[in-house]
């Protein structure tokens, strides 16, 4: 059964981290490239990061390259965003998806298939 499965969201004051977490089953990850996209209250959304099946193959929105880094774990078939240096502005639900193409790219009319999203909420 096909299922992305996002965790790690949570409260987090400005200036602090987070790991989220992608795990997917009923396909292997490493053969596709994975999108994290986040939804802001009131707003569309918005690419974020994405990572493709070549090692190295990243991409980064402006708004948290330098901040962001996305990852994966093929044998845990998961994929990864680790958010540092949080602001207020990064509140969101965050949502992994993925493209059934090798290549990584932002654009969320790309993606195939999509998780259920992660709440991230970061005040003092």
């Amino acid at each position: 059964q096909l299922q992305l499965v996002e965790s790690g969201g949570g409260l987090v004051q400005p200036g602090g981290s987070l790991r989220l977490s992608c795990a997917a089953s009923g396909f292997t990850m490493g053969n596709y490239a994975i999108g994290w996209f986040r939804q802001a209250p009131g707003k569309g959304r918005e690419g974020v990061s994405c990572i493709g099946s070549s090692v190295g193959s990243t991409d980064y929105a402006d708004s948290v390259k330098g901040r962001f880094t996305i990852s994966r774990d093929n044998p845990k078939n998961t994929v990864y965003l680790q958010m540092n240096s949080l602001k207020p502005e990064d509140t969101a639900v965050y949502y992994c998806a993925v493209r059934w193409q090798a290549m990584c790219v932002t654009h969320l009319l790309e993606y195939d298939y999509w998780g259920q999203g992660t709440q991230v909420t970061v005040s003092s």
